[in-house]
């Protein structure tokens, strides 16, 4: 089963489907209250017996999830009393007083202004652990304890990583340490003073295994920056070379895309995934 591909487009938008994306920041808008509508809707649906486990990711991608998020959760909309979140990775050797630590980022965009959020229930890899490969073991044992993630969001870069599996890792990958690429730490220099060589050159981040492990899989794109490793995701053969290209064995992956990142797509997939996805087009 293919992953849903859900398009933003302008122009009205059902009840159910409203604002998100990047290259056209209407577009960015509609893809994220999308996104943040079906996260959402799976907690409220959720029965009580056991937390809701969320996924979580960092990066510009989810940004304006998180702000939609946080609007619903203070307006009472939403309640995150009963959410568990797993965070797919951190840097090595940043503290979490650092303004670019993957703990900082996740605080100062969602935990510190979700009302009812309870700080036992947010989980972030420890980028200072002394014992790294331990501190892995730990997150995977402890998502499994809460029997598994429930949704996992999720970004990609330019080359196709999915958290920080990097291209070449293995699809059946668990949480553990990762060099980063050259190509990655340029990317991410624009965080640090547009400096390469402040950019941490490892991190711990979740496997694709552990990804795919989730009963659903939200995945965002967006830009034309993307447009190929959205075309690699759906349209090319699944390799270690494009990490994200795991979601095609997924049985619930959803990518949520702007127009922008559909530019390498072909005509005919690009057609025959408005098609079938009519009621969900942004």
């Amino acid at each position: 089963m293919p992953p849903r591909l859900t398009v933003g487009r302008k122009g009205k938008v059902k009840k159910q489907n409203q604002d998100c994306n990047r290259a056209s920041q209407d577009n960015y808008d509609k893809m994220c209250k999308w996104a943040a509508d079906y996260i959402a809707a799976k907690i409220r649906a959720h029965k009580e017996d056991r937390p809701f486990v969320l996924g979580l990711p960092t990066g510009s991608s989810p940004i304006g999830v998180y702000r939609e998020l946080v609007r619903m959760n203070q307006a009472g909309e939403l309640s995150f009393k009963n959410v568990v979140t797993f965070n797919m990775d951190e840097y090595v050797g940043l503290p979490h007083e650092h303004d670019q630590s993957y703990w900082y980022f996740m605080h100062d965009n969602l935990f510190d202004h979700l009302v009812d959020m309870r700080p036992e229930n947010i989980n972030i890899l420890n980028g200072m652990a002394e014992d790294p490969e331990a501190e892995c073991a730990r997150y995977e044992e402890k998502i499994t304890s809460y029997g598994g993630i429930d949704l996992f969001m999720g970004g990609i870069g330019v080359d196709g990583h999915l958290a920080f599996n990097e291209p070449y890792t293995s699809l059946s990958s668990r949480t553990g340490l990762r060099n980063l690429t050259t190509d990655t730490i340029i990317v991410n220099s624009r965080f640090f003073g547009n400096d390469p060589a402040k950019v941490p050159t490892q991190a711990l981040s979740v496997g694709i295994g552990t990804v795919t492990d989730a009963k659903e899989v939200l995945v965002l794109i967006s830009g034309h920056n993307k447009a190929r490793a959205l075309a690699a995701t759906v349209e090319g053969g699944v390799s270690q070379k494009w990490t994200c290209s795991a979601l095609q064995l997924h049985n619930a992956a959803i990518i949520a895309c702007d127009e922008a990142a559909c530019g390498e797509l072909t005509v005919d997939t690009y057609k025959y995934f408005l098609d079938i996805e009519k009621a969900e087009r942004l």
